[in-house]
């Protein structure tokens, strides 16, 4: 079971910040073997959503949303990361799930934009994302911009 906070940057605790930051590491950095700089001063102006396994406490999925006008005109989605050990568990469709139903409470009838890893870009497209840009290189990875029409 898993319990699902959507949390401002200033409502976010050390403990929660820094299972965030090592969970991104673990995988962006260490499993996808991809250098980069994390620590983008985006985080600050964020909306996070994180999945806490509700019998241990571990961060299994977590995303993040900048609020619009700060990386693109309107929200967009960033960082979409699920743990190893919740993989299989249909944990990144939830988390989409949580993510845009807080994105269309939020800012109604706004679009969402994501910057997806290209051999992504079918699941995102089951949510109602359409690419448009060509696929490009970030960071070794290459990656694709998507846009969800607002609700």
């Amino acid at each position: 079971m898993i319990d699902w906070q959507w949390l401002s940057y200033e409502a976010l605790s050390r403990d929660q910040l820094y299972a965030i930051l090592k969970l991104r590491q673990d995988v962006f950095i260490i499993e996808q073997n991809c250098v980069y700089g994390d620590i983008d001063h985006l985080d600050q102006s964020s909306w996070h959503l994180c999945g806490w396994r509700r019998d241990d406490g571990q961060l299994l999925a977590y995303l993040r949303v900048v609020q619009p006008g700060i990386k693109h005109t309107e929200p967009s989605i960033g960082r979409v990361i699920t743990a190893q050990a919740g993989r299989g568990l249909g944990l990144g469709r939830q988390l989409m799930q949580q993510a845009l139903q807080q994105l269309d409470e939020i800012y109604p009838g706004a679009d969402n934009r994501i910057s997806a890893q290209h051999h992504l870009s079918e699941f995102y497209t089951g949510f109602g994302y359409r690419p448009v840009s060509e696929p490009y290189d970030e960071d070794g990875i290459l990656h694709i911009d998507m846009l969800r029409s607002g609700r």
